[in-house]
């Protein structure tokens, strides 16, 4: 979804008259009545099982017991591939009106919208639409009546959806869903870097829809044409067309049974599906383009074209991609950013059906030399002739995608929405397929592909120089998936893990708590996992207010280059060693503490920790990693400093700062923080290490598959001795009581705005309102996109892609924030806060229903089950629990007090506490030029 700058009406840009006459919806096929044909069994692969229905669409089973969600997820086979002209974007803007009302969700009076069910279930969801695929899934606690909800839901919007012109836009309120998909529009037109790499692929195509973003043409999204959308949608929203895909925990032949009998009803269209024919022709020689836009930083990307991802060449082109981006071992990592010509390198690849495209890129600091840059990056990508691929380059590549490939067949959710770009190469089988082609593919296989494809007649840059000579690269057509994938029968299906009850009651229950000999806390979950993973969360607290004067950027510094080098390993060696165990390993932390996250399987967990224990004891803090990391951190601070939603967030966090200067949460402008990253030197960081950083204040948790008892003796011996030499003093949170102040940025040259609202509370999660607080924000701005602030702001004036509210209290300090934040065209910010205080006004002054409050209980009860099922989630939780000597019962006995909510006590606690006057509203944009443009009309 996308973003566009609003213009005035009265421009004539957008003319009520031009394009939306009211047209008659059609009315939807008649349903078959009596039985219905059986499912008919397709394939099975590794676990997951295909069936075609008589109406033709396909139907992807993947049952797991150990997964107490279930995901749903609809693929229809079209994207912006099939738009013709005056119809860009239409296939994103049909996505953005399946989630209006249909016409047994929402249209037929007493229906609750789909966006309603989503929420009542706690629904994690979305919808997405690409090239040559549109997609819906949603993930939600496993139960009969969410998930029969889920399917009758998605079944009436397949060719029930309403496609109505008030909701896309009302002539006469000049307010719909238009507005927010161009909004959508502006927002990615803030972006520079974004813009470039859509100008390089629109100067590489002359003719496919490839070469156009799926967000649309901004003058195609104001005056879409209804009949063409209902046109659009009844071709491609049907049966035959669509794919879905159910995983979790179900009984199969019961939800086979039930997805018949709501989906095989709907009879096959008679209409055939043409098939898109424009071919792209040869490239004949260099392209370039060149963006001029404000930003903070430079970039440079080269484009080629590549088979389609379903041809075997893109097994090797996936693997040449790690070969040359991947950090630290990557020729192009090497080649610009420890020689400080880039700051990053970055790389593109979609998947398509038909011939693709893929784009390298390099971040340049402001200062920088871009054509040298240039140079350097274009004679890594096409000088492969003279510097080959190598066979260990091959194997380190292979197995960073093989640990990919692995943890996601271990997360049934996570496999079941990758399989949708699968989908869209052509079968969700190439998923497979191509992992095990992956294992035939050597040097020479990548090398051959990078000849063929990286040479300049096949580039698009940013500029255009001409050649003497023509080397054009012939693309291969698209291959007969369904013939490489007819009799694949795939691997053993990955062993299934136990059915957990996520319940606070069940978890505390199962969780062991103890402290080491020398200090660390530890919580461990012991239950067996799919894939037998487990996940582990680490967190150190070091430093007390005094010691950590001045050090707040050493401190960050200290933290992000742990993973650059040990004592006897440099930063590429650790990772492979962490890639060879087949772990996901992050390291992320400040001044004051630090977090670990671990995830890995049980026979690998005990040497990842020891790999995790040498990294954080004994790095080496390598001049050149610093080197490296100083000018990523100035890179990224200078890309921030134009841009709106860092600067209102800046100005935010100043606002409510209540520390001098030197304090370690002191917060400095973009400038001044800017100016302190410049100001680190490598010893301080060393300095800062050795006298801060050990385990004598940590807390761990363990969550999925391990052995508790070597677990808790190998943490013994690894930090037991570990100690800080400066004693640990937790700083205090304090928070400045701003009241109604008003704050406006200029940010010259974005089409997009951010705002944000406040206002702080005196107040611990402790508290006897704090629960009734967090239901009322949820029906306030909480809800994904189901809210006071969402209803109005987004669905019903359409000024917002993004608007919500947030609510949190901390456990020790009395310093509670109330926040909402919106995105908006500059022009239009003024509205957004004059709306949102409306809401927050009729909010406190008639309160909110007692629907709104049933429905606000069941959707957060069931969003935080859905949290709880996540192993990284509840093991973060666990350890930062150990902190404050807090156990599940805090959850379970604040659900309780949720559930026992009376609609007096929240729209009291709403009243008492926040206090419109006292909201303070920061925003940032291009007001100048609003304010020029508005003195000009």
């Amino acid at each position: 979804m996308k973003l566009l700058t609003v213009l005035m009406l009265s421009a004539g840009i957008l003319s009520p008259g031009l394009g939306y006459a009211a047209t008659p919806v059609e009315a939807a096929p008649q349903m078959k009545t009596g039985p219905v044909a059986a499912a008919v069994k397709v394939t099975s692969v590794e676990g997951l099982t295909e069936y075609r229905l008589a109406n033709g669409m396909r139907v992807l089973l993947f049952p797991d017991a150990s997964k107490p969600t279930l995901t749903t997820n609809i693929i229809y086979m079209v994207g912006s591939r099939h738009e013709n002209y005056g119809e860009t974007g239409m296939a994103h803007l049909l996505e953005h009106l399946l989630f209006k009302p249909s016409a047994n969700f929402g249209v037929k009076k007493g229906t609750r919208t789909p966006v309603e069910i989503l929420n009542s279930t706690g629904a994690q969801f979305n919808g997405t639409t690409w090239y040559d695929r549109t997609n819906y899934y949603a993930t939600f606690p496993a139960n009969e009546d969410n998930l029969r909800q889920m399917l009758a839901m998605e079944a009436d919007r397949m060719v029930n959806a309403a496609i109505d012109q008030n909701d896309l836009w009302n002539p006469k309120t000049n307010k719909g869903e238009m507005t927010v998909v161009r909004n959508e529009f502006e927002m990615g037109e803030s972006d520079p870097i974004g813009v470039t790499t859509e100008r390089i692929q629109a100067v590489a195509y002359d003719w496919h829809n490839y070469g156009k973003s799926t967000i649309g043409a901004r003058s195609d999204i104001e005056q879409v044409n209804i009949p063409r959308l209902r046109a659009f949608y009844k071709n491609y929203y049907q049966p035959d067309n669509a794919v879905l895909m159910v995983a979790g925990r179900f009984d199969e032949a019961k939800i086979l049974k039930q997805v018949n009998e709501l989906f095989g009803r709907i009879p096959k269209p008679n209409r055939v599906i043409q098939p898109t024919y424009t071919a792209e022709p040869t490239q004949d020689g260099e392209r370039s383009v060149t963006v001029r836009r404000s930003g903070g930083t430079q970039f440079v990307g080269a484009g080629y074209h590549v088979a389609p991802s379903g041809h075997p060449d893109a097994v090797a082109l996936n693997i040449l991609g790690r070969i040359l981006v991947d950090a630290p071992s990557g020729r192009l990592h090497k080649a610009l950013v420890e020689t400080k010509l880039a700051t990053k390198v970055d790389y593109e690849a979609v998947s398509n059906l038909e011939p693709g495209f893929r784009i390298f890129g390099a971040v340049v600091a402001k200062d920088g030399n871009l054509d040298q840059t240039q140079d350097a990056m274009l004679k890594v990508l096409e000088d492969l002739k003279s510097q080959p691929i190598t066979d260990a380059e091959v194997a380190r590549a292979k197995q960073q995608i093989n640990k990919t490939i692995e943890l996601a067949t271990a997360d049934t959710a996570r496999l079941t929405i990758a399989l949708t770009e699968s989908m869209a190469a052509g079968d969700w089988r190439l998923f497979f397929l191509q992992r095990d082609q992956m294992e035939k593919v050597d040097a020479a296989a990548v090398q051959a592909a990078a000849i063929k494809y990286l040479k300049p007649t096949n580039r698009t840059l940013g500029r255009f120089i001409p050649t003497d000579t023509a080397d054009r690269t012939e693309v291969p057509g698209k291959p007969d998936v369904l013939a490489m994938v007819k009799d694949y029968a795939g691997r053993a299906v990955v062993a299934q893990g136990e059915a957990f009850d996520p319940s606070p009651a069940n978890i505390e229950a199962r969780t062991q708590r103890f402290t080491l000999p020398g200090g660390m806390k530890a919580a461990l979950l012991s239950k067996k996992t799919k894939g037998a993973t487990v996940s582990v969360v680490m967190q150190l607290r070091f430093g007390a207010d005094e010691s950590l004067r001045g050090k707040a950027q050493t401190g960050q510094f200290a933290a992000s280059m742990l993973m650059s080098g040990t004592d006897r390993m440099t930063r590429e060696e650790i990772k492979d060693a962490f890639d060879k165990l087949k772990a996901q390993v992050s390291i992320n932390g400040n001044a004051e503490g630090l977090s670990a996250s671990i995830t890995t399987t049980r026979e690998n967990l005990p040497a990842t920790l020891d790999l995790l224990g040498e990294v954080l004891k004994k790095p080496s803090f390598p001049a050149k990693e610093f080197q490296e990391k100083q000018l990523e951190a100035i890179n990224r601070a200078e890309q921030n400093i134009p841009e709106p939603q860092p600067q209102a967030s800046n100005s935010m966090s100043r606002l409510i700062d209540a520390t001098p200067v030197g304090h370690v949460r002191h917060v400095g402008t973009l400038q001044e923080q800017l100016a302190e990253t410049k100001a680190v030197k490598v010893e301080d960081v060393k300095a800062f290490h050795a006298a801060f950083y050990g385990a004598n204040n940590a807390t761990l948790s363990a969550v999925g598959d391990f052995d508790p008892a070597a677990l808790k003796a190998q943490l013994g011996k690894l930090f037991d001795a570990w100690k800080s030499q400066q004693a640990y003093v937790r700083i205090p949170g304090v928070m400045k009581p701003v009241a109604g102040a008003k704050v406006a940025l200029e940010t010259p040259d974005k089409a997009n705005s951010f705002m944000l609202a406040i206002h702080p509370l005196v107040m611990k999660d402790s508290a006897d309102v704090y629960p009734a607080l967090l239901i009322a924000n949820h029906m306030l701005g909480g809800g994904a996109l189901r809210s006071r602030l969402a209803d109005r702001i987004r669905q019903k004036e359409g000024l917002s892609y993004g608007v919500g509210s947030q609510f949190s209290a901390p456990a020790l300090d009395p310093a509670a924030l109330w926040l909402a934040y919106a995105i908006s065209a500059p022009q239009n910010t003024a509205k957004v806060e004059a709306a949102l205080r409306e809401e927050i006004q009729k909010a406190i002054s008639d309160g909110f229903t007692e629907d709104e409050l049933a429905e606000a209980k069941k959707g957060w009860k069931q969003s935080a089950e859905v949290v709880r099922t996540q192993d990284p989630s509840l093991a973060r939780r666990l350890a930062s629990y150990l902190t404050i000597d807090r156990t599940m019962a805090f959850d379970k006995d604040l659900e309780a007090k949720v559930a026992a909510l009376t609609l007096a006590q929240v729209n009291d606690a709403l009243r008492q506490n926040l206090k419109p006057a006292n909201v303070s509203v920061i925003s940032a944009g291009d007001f100048a030029k609003v304010a020029k443009d508005a003195a000009a009309k």
